[in-house]
């Protein structure tokens, strides 16, 4: 697959969205404005955004490199290590209610964003391990 057509392939669009969602949620509840500029964190908020954002990132070079790769067992690390920041990005919305967010519905809109993704990404983890690559 080449890169170009990354764009063809649903998971990698969902990937976008969730990256495009984290990054606007992080902000919205940051109180360090300067987010992604990488100066020291403040605050345990901060922190979780941070991390956030760090993550969506992080599955969407991960779902490139899944898609570009010839290496099975690289794939297979790499759709291994979405399944891990997918549930960090859930347990983040879980820290962030008990931290005291009262906007709930946009940690709600992100657990949506969370599940859409998952959906997609499973079909598609489940093509590789039935080596229809």
């Amino acid at each position: 697959m080449e890169k170009n057509s990354l764009n063809s392939l649903g998971v990698y669009r969902k990937s976008l969205a969730l990256r495009d969602l984290s990054e606007a949620v992080a902000y919205y509840f940051s109180y360090n404005r300067d987010l992604l500029s990488l100066k020291k964190i403040g605050s345990f908020r901060d922190d979780v955004m941070q991390s956030l954002m760090t993550d969506a990132v992080q599955i969407t070079k991960e779902v490139e490199h899944v898609a570009l790769s010839n290496s099975y067992a690289s794939r297979m690390r790499s759709l291994s290590f979405i399944n891990v920041m997918t549930k960090n990005i859930l347990a983040y919305c879980n820290g962030l209610e008990r931290d005291g967010v009262k906007e709930k519905e946009y940690l709600n809109l992100l657990r949506r964003e969370i599940k859409i993704f998952r959906v997609s990404f499973k079909k598609w983890r489940k093509s590789f391990q039935n080596g229809n690559d």
